[in-house]
């Protein structure tokens, strides 16, 4: 009758145990892994709300179903319509802004920077308006108050411009006219983000690259 074993024997053993329970582990593991995999935070994407076309509803879609959307149907959609309007009278008041530099102004350089403004914002209420007309769109719509808009000068603030003359007039012109071009840079990001028609954002592109430089230039002229 054999006798027990001796221990070195079952140590030898040890190394063949773990082994066998490391690879069992990896079965289990691998088996856990085998089924389908978790829906990523990104593959639905936020949601995004896109405004209906005039006349519709709005409705909420994922980021992904809005970009598609948009690659195929670049149709003008409220948020487009709304900003071109605004954005015209927006510009109009930034002309009106403008025409009094020549007579009021001390600054060369402010001048010829309102100079530059007007020779910008002129021709793109000119496109805005085309693009309008090009989608059957009025103008201007009923019942909205412009005044509300980012960066508009109020009336009090005009009027004491048309007062001012000399240095006053280029302090108080620079500040309002940064203040202006911070609210239709406000306007053109916004509709960047919600409309629809790819000729819309490009203009919203040009607003904010210019209208950022000139900002920067004017706050080195206060």
């Amino acid at each position: 009758m054999r006798g027990p074993r001796p221990a070195v024997a079952l140590l030898r053993r040890a190394p063949r145990v773990a082994v066998t329970l490391s690879a069992l582990a990896a079965l289990l593991l691998t088996g856990c892994d085998s089924g389908p995999e978790p829906k990523s935070a990104s593959a639905g994407g936020p949601s995004v709300l896109a405004p209906g076309k005039p006349g519709e509803p709005n409705r909420t879609l994922s980021a992904q179903d809005a970009a598609e959307q948009r690659a195929d149907d670049d149709s003008p959609n409220s948020a487009d319509i709304a900003y071109a309007r605004m954005m015209i009278k927006h510009h109009a008041q930034a002309l009106k802004l403008t025409e009094l530099a020549p007579d009021r102004a001390e600054s060369a350089k402010l001048k010829a920077l309102a100079e530059r403004i007007a020779a910008a914002q002129g021709p793109e209420i000119a496109a805005m308006r085309a693009w309008l007309d090009e989608h059957g769109e009025p103008g201007t719509s009923e019942g909205h108050d412009h005044s509300v808009m980012p960066g508009m000068a109020t009336e009090a603030q005009v009027k004491k411009l048309r007062a001012a003359k000399g240095t006053a007039f280029d302090q108080l012109f620079l500040t309002l006219m940064i203040t202006h071009h911070e609210g239709a840079i406000a306007m053109a990001t916004e509709v960047k983000g919600q409309g629809n028609n790819i000729r819309i954002e490009e203009m919203a592109d040009d607003v904010v690259a210019q209208q950022t430089s000139e900002i920067d230039r004017m706050r080195g002229m206060l």
